[in-house]
């Protein structure tokens, strides 16, 4: 039973987590204080909810690097908006800001569905792209925190239940992906899409279809965390969220999902962004410069992508195994 528990990937990253912020608490008390995990969560929010729709994308066996720059574009566009029209409802908004995102995450769907182009190919153009287009709209110059209005600022703010707005967003999210995959019949298409397309289209799934409206969905949930992202730092420039994709990435990794495909769970996303979380937290607390956070982010990618392959390698001959016995 034991031995069971131990090889379950989402039960041993939470062991790991818990183990990780009790070393850190046994030398600094005050990192397991209440506050400050309330706080190690709702910075984490936009991550989870990021790595989500990325995770989806993945399923599919394919990337989407252009989160981060989908993010920057939507959240320029958003706060240029509420600056000039202070007055616009904040409901108007955040549709704006969630079609914004969806479109240009449809773009990259439609360029791998209809063209055929590979998706890291696709993404890294969109990302150079969609970061070109901030300057062009806001002509480098940058919204700040007094040129937005307060409603834009504060609601991701406000405190429900002990927790952020924010923190509720991400939450809901993470319950309807849930839901999304385990309950739709779109959603298990992913997974089959991703586990073996040629299956896939016996079954009578289109693969390309599928992979579209993962990036559609990515590109929906990067949209929403534009103005999310905007609201709870306060400004909006041509660099925002810079080379943040690499930690959306890497949350999906860390948390289990098979860059092949087909393999992943929420649980495991959530748990890989929230270790992230702890580790860039812990970073000033125990000295180092947050500046590592690349380095050690790429260094955790490479090492859950070694894990991950081990375990998909003993998984396979587990079945072709299995497969031998039964004939």
């Amino acid at each position: 039973m034991m031995a069971k528990a131990l090889k379950n990937r989402d039960l041993l990253l939470g062991l790991v987590l818990i183990a990780l912020v009790l070393a850190i608490a046994a030398r600094f008390p005050g990192y397991i204080t209440p506050t400050n995990l309330e706080g190690i969560f709702t910075d984490t929010s936009i991550l989870i909810i990021l790595a989500l729709g990325q995770m989806l994308v993945i399923l599919t066996r394919c990337i989407d690097l252009s989160v981060a720059s989908n993010l920057a574009l939507t959240g320029m566009i958003v706060a240029m908006v509420n600056a000039g029209a202070p007055d616009l409802p904040l409901a108007a908004l955040v549709l704006l800001s969630a079609l914004i995102g969806l479109g240009l995450g449809s773009i990259n769907g439609v360029l791998v569905w209809t063209l055929g182009i590979p998706p890291i190919v696709v993404t890294l153009g969109t990302l150079a792209v969609y970061r070109g287009v901030i300057f062009v709209v806001s002509d480098g110059e940058w919204v700040n925190a007094h040129e937005m209005s307060e409603v834009f600022l504060n609601t991701p703010r406000i405190l429900f239940l002990g927790l952020p707005i924010l923190a509720w967003v991400a939450i809901l999210f993470v319950l309807i992906v849930a839901v999304f995959l385990r309950w739709t019949r779109t959603g298990r298409a992913f997974l089959a899409v991703g586990g073996n397309p040629t299956a896939a289209v016996y079954a009578g799934l289109d693969v390309g279809r599928t992979q579209f409206l993962a990036f559609s969905i990515s590109g929906l949930l990067s949209g929403i965390c534009g103005y999310l992202w905007v609201s709870r730092y306060a400004v909006a420039y041509v660099d925002v969220a810079r080379g943040f994709e690499l930690e959306v990435v890497a949350a999906c990794v860390i948390g289990g999902v098979s860059i092949a495909g087909g393999i992943g769970t929420v649980t495991g996303v959530v748990l890989g962004a929230l270790f992230l979380g702890a580790v860039k937290n812990a970073l000033p607390v125990i000295g180092i410069s947050p500046f590592w956070q690349l380095a050690i982010s790429g260094t955790v990618i490479i090492v859950a992508v070694v894990i991950n392959a081990r375990q998909e390698k003993t998984a396979g001959k587990l079945i072709l195994r299995d497969s031998h016995r039964t004939h």
